[in-house]
């Protein structure tokens, strides 16, 4: 099988406003979480995925658990695109995984 590794990146802006749009919020990060992506900024969570079969069964997962208000935009992009990041301030992240090789959680 050929593997075409590829970054699944989520950016969004939501309101904070009531107790409702901040339950909505803690939902949707919650789901980030449990379902494998990380952390790149307050509301910049990126996820590795093997191929284009994955990443389109994660964009339609995504998809059925969207928080109702704000924005939430989605960027594939592969992991050599992924791998020229320049930080121009502050440090790369440990959390996120720059391999090539595969992960296994048991």
């Amino acid at each position: 099988m050929n593997y075409r590794f590829m970054r699944l990146l989520i950016f969004f802006d939501l309101p904070m406003e009531t107790s409702k749009n901040r339950r909505d919020y803690t939902v949707f990060h919650k789901y980030l979480i449990k379902n494998g992506f990380i952390m790149m900024q307050k509301s910049v969570y990126s996820k590795l995925v093997i191929n284009g079969v994955t990443s389109q069964t994660v964009k339609e997962r995504v998809s059925r658990n969207l928080p109702p208000d704000g924005i939430v935009e989605l960027l594939e992009v592969t992991e050599n695109q992924f791998s020229r990041i320049d930080y121009l301030v502050g440090e790369k992240q440990s959390a996120v995984v720059e391999s090539m090789d595969r992960l296994i959680e048991l």
